[in-house]
């Protein structure tokens, strides 16, 4: 089944946005949009106006994930399969879709926590993307801003809601030992790229439920720039360069100052 979705967005709260917007910038690559009505700061990795969302708050965490429809038909589509589901979903406000500049959005709890919007018609922005760290830029078209990876200890209730709620597909799985604890993870697409949302299961409570965000870039020279910034900048590497078995993807994993990947 091809849902015809993409991860449009994520917001995040983190006790230092300043810091956290530099990382993004200086190490990244990304370049800020136009803030929110609320004054959260806003980050773009191509033409949208809006892919990150960056405001304060004490969690340093995921505050909400957006995953955008193809049509209002798909739109639909979605909430009424999340209705069926029985899920609780609520309609966004005026100044919700306003500070998301979106067309249309509902939210739908998730099992783990954050929630997630489906919207419509996520707007483009009035000036183009040009990274003078990224030659090229990333790769979003068709396939939506990356990927995101979050953590809980009910990979039952997480499975149902990707798969009955949102309508996203099992990609592959993996299943590892992490020192005498199991760790199980479920990927999940719903256009071409390999997953637009993963699901980790451990058996304890972690304190962040977000555990990485994907961006992908035109080239390995790119990765290559960025893990040298980062690297620079001091920044823990949680993994450093290697390539995925599953998604193919050449990468590494960085702390950011809000603590997750």
């Amino acid at each position: 089944m091809n849902t015809d979705l993409e991860l449009a967005y994520v917001g995040l709260d983190v006790t230092d946005p300043a810091a956290f917007g530099t990382f993004l910038t200086d190490v990244v690559g990304l370049i800020p949009g136009e803030p929110t009505p609320d004054g959260s700061r806003t980050f773009r990795n191509d033409d949208r106006v809006h892919r990150l969302i960056v405001g304060e708050g004490p969690a340093n965490d995921a505050a909400f994930i957006g995953f955008e429809a193809a049509s209002p038909t798909v739109f639909t589509e979605v909430v009424d399969r999340a209705l069926a589901a029985g899920a609780a979903v609520t309609e966004g406000t005026d100044a919700t879709k306003k500070a998301r500049r979106v067309d249309n959005l509902v939210h739908i709890a998730s099992p783990w926590g954050v929630p997630v919007e489906i919207v419509l018609r996520l707007a483009t922005a009035n000036e183009p993307f040009e990274s003078a760290l990224v030659p090229g830029g990333f790769l979003t078209e068709g396939q939506g801003f990356g990927h995101v990876v979050f953590v809980t200890s009910d990979l039952g209730a997480a499975d149902r809601f990707a798969t009955d709620v949102l309508g996203l597909v099992q990609s592959d799985w993996l299943e590892a030992d992490l020192g005498g604890m199991a760790l199980t993870v479920r990927f999940y697409h719903c256009n071409r790229r390999h997953h637009s949302l993963a699901i980790g299961s451990l058996p304890i409570e972690l304190p962040q439920k977000l555990h990485h965000i994907m961006v992908e870039t035109v080239s390995r020279d790119n990765v290559g720039a960025a893990f040298d910034r980062a690297w620079n900048a001091g920044l823990p590497i949680a993994n450093a360069l290697g390539k995925h078995e599953n998604d193919q993807m050449f990468s590494f994993y960085v702390v950011t100052p809000a603590g997750f990947q």
